[in-house]
């Protein structure tokens, strides 16, 4: 197997007749999916996502694929393709467009639908190219092949790229439900019929890859939801993931045959559904969704809602509600239903919420008390019934953590795929099929982008490790008024404390020690405000240590008059 390296360089010229596959995000970290394949000078990007924060990244609402590898190569992209509609795979699309706006997105109904619906609000209107499974497209040097799949959301693609280098084929999440809600399945046919071609280079979903045998059928959930609305004698409060229609209908459906109204909470959540309501993805029973305004004029035992929050977000609906910082008050008897994975990285700030809930009297069902979900993505049973069906000549496991890319490696091996043929890579390492072999080439930038409010790429990791700082230890402010030309200090010290858990009387200690030490500098003509700040901050950062063992940000103002 091909490892990355961390001495990698910056790859050479791709050479005449190769094709160059970059990965940008996805590898590595589940979310922040992108790769972007070049043939002939030209490039065409399958996804464009975005990885939600961790707690260790305070204040950040995105995190988005790093475009510098190729922000100067705009105009040599022939078009962005979309896989599916989840987050993680067109959140990013929007600060691409914003670069350039004219770049074509090729995707299914459903998926064109919930991404133009997202551009409406960076008020972008998008070229957009609209396929479906069989579908094969032209797109510059790229011939392109469409196969359905099927996933957590509708409409789902994987996608055959043709080019004289050979043929890549990029899975998409996906998974092998043989009883699909929506009678969908993942087109086996196709890509027998595609290996029987010859597939050169094959990347593929890698999530579920540490786990045995096959993911249950999505339709398997109806049961358990069907017990819980049977026993909840007050409101039901689901949470789910904004984009997934075949939780949603199986919701609907339960709260219709326990006759029970349901209202979508939550902008992205009304925007969704109503787009799969509108596209006919989401069957709805006429009256049985109403507006969340009219709850008012219902007794409890006939309400559903359907938020989002799942994944413990700090400013999604459910954790307002564990938070008492909702216009939906929990109260004693409510019944609430996670009805999602837990991604990982996200676990702390989930038990926060089912914690906050259950202290309201909630009766919390989530994955880890019942089946109330089953994954989008396909196991270990499920990838090697696939890898014996398109016999790749090489692979390359995409979209995953670290273990899940290293098993699915394993899988591959196991169905016959030569170990020098395996390429294990990271964000930004670059692999080139070139004479029907895939191997590691050089590396490119490829790290995060944090979106911040209205700044994008503002914020950096120093930026975060000071917010950190404050957060964790607090801050403490020293004010100083020196003469200029004499360097003596003529006001203060003063010293203030924040959030640093010392009492600003504490400090008397220490006052008379920073006075000394800028006395003393003065004396020997260092009177250089800069200079002084870095006195005051040793000085007073060694005092606090050495009483308090704590760390804050010390901020020291030093004015001339």
């Amino acid at each position: 197997m091909s490892h990355p390296h961390p001495e990698l360089g910056p790859p050479p010229k791709l050479p005449q007749g190769g094709l160059r596959v970059t990965p940008l995000g996805g590898l590595g970290e589940i979310g922040r999916n992108m790769t972007v394949f070049e043939y002939d000078g030209r490039l065409l990007i399958v996804d464009c996502g975005v990885l939600f924060p961790e707690e260790e990244q305070p204040g950040i609402d995105l995190i988005l694929p790093d475009f510098t590898s190729i922000r100067d190569r705009l105009d040599d992209i022939e078009g962005i393709v979309l896989t599916h509609g989840h987050e993680d795979h067109i959140g990013g699309v929007p600060f691409l467009l914003r670069e350039k706006p004219d770049i074509p997105l090729i995707g299914s109904k459903l998926t064109l639908a919930l991404i133009e619906a997202k551009l409406q609000e960076h008020r972008i209107r998008p070229y957009t190219l609209e396929v479906a499974e069989g579908h094969r497209e032209r797109i510059g040097p790229f011939d392109c092949e469409f196969v359905a799949v099927n996933h957590s959301i509708p409409d789902a693609l994987a996608v055959a790229i043709r080019t004289p280098a050979g043929m890549a084929v990029h899975t998409g999440d996906f998974k092998m439900d043989q009883l699909p809600l929506d009678g969908r399945l993942t087109d086996l046919h196709a890509f027998a019929r595609l290996s029987e071609e010859g597939i050169d280079l094959l990347l593929s979903d890698s999530t579920n890859a540490e786990v045995p045998g096959f993911v249950p059928p999505e339709r398997d959930i109806s049961n358990v939801l069907r017990q819980v609305f049977a026993g909840a004698s007050k409101r039901i409060i689901v949470a789910s993931f904004a984009s997934h229609v075949h939780r949603i209908q199986q919701i609907l459906d339960a709260a219709h045959e326990y006759g029970r109204r349901v209202a979508f909470v939550g902008r992205s959540m009304v925007r969704n559904m109503g787009i799969a309501r509108d596209l006919g993805y989401l069957k709805v029973p006429p009256g049985l969704v109403v507006d969340v305004k009219t709850l008012d004029d219902l007794p409890d035992h006939e309400i559903v809602l359907v938020c989002t929050g799942s994944q413990g977000e700090p400013m999604a609906a459910l954790s307002r509600m564990a938070n008492r910082d909702h216009q939906i008050r929990i109260v004693q008897g409510d019944t609430v239903i996670l009805a999602s994975s837990l991604i990982p990285g996200n676990e702390n700030a989930v038990y926060r919420v089912i914690n906050g809930l259950t202290r309201w009297g909630a009766n919390v069902v989530h994955k880890g008390n019942a089946k109330v979900h089953v994954s989008g993505h396909a196991s270990a049973g499920e990838l090697l019934y696939f890898y014996n069906i398109c016999k790749p000549r090489n692979l390359m496991p995409v979209h995953g953590e670290w273990r899940h890319l290293r098993a699915n490696a394993e899988l591959g091996a196991l169905t016959g795929v030569p170990h020098d043929r395996i390429v294990i890579a990271e964000d930004g390492v670059v692999v080139d099929l070139i004479g029907g072999k895939a191997k590691i080439s050089g590396k490119v930038q490829a790290g995060y982008v944090y979106v911040d409010g209205l700044s994008v790429g503002g914020v950096g990791e120093p930026a975060l490790k000071d917010r950190k700082i404050l957060g964790d230890e607090g801050i403490i402010s020293v004010f100083v008024v020196m003469d200029s030309s004499t360097g003596k200090i003529t006001g203060g010290p003063h010293v203030h404390a924040r959030g640093s858990g010392i009492e600003d009387s504490a400090f008397t200690d220490v006052v008379p020690r920073i006075t000394e030490v800028l006395e003393r500098s003065a004396q020997d003509g260092v009177v250089e405000p800069h200079q002084m700040q870095q006195l005051i901050r040793r000085t007073l950062g060694k005092w606090v240590s050495d009483n308090y063992r704590r760390r804050p940000m010390i901020l020291p103002v030093v004015v001339e008059v």
